[in-house]
């Protein structure tokens, strides 16, 4: 897998924050159909989301899994 939809993008998201806020910490990685993605990287990702919706004004229609 090298990208996700912007559906399986909101619910990893969904995902570690209901870790966090159950946990006090995030994880160290997320399973997102199969495909494990390690902290560093969904880090990254959600940076790269937040910087688009700035910039363009709208979400992405996917996110790659790698920068």
């Amino acid at each position: 897998m090298d990208r996700l939809s912007l559906d399986q993008y909101r619910d990893m998201v969904d995902e570690i924050i209901e870790f966090k806020n159950q946990n006090g910490i995030m994880p160290e990685y997320t399973v997102v159909d199969g495909c494990k993605i390690e902290k560093e990287r969904y880090i990254d990702m959600i940076e790269r989301v937040n910087k688009f919706i700035l910039e363009m004004g709208r979400n992405p229609r996917s996110i790659d899994i790698e920068s």
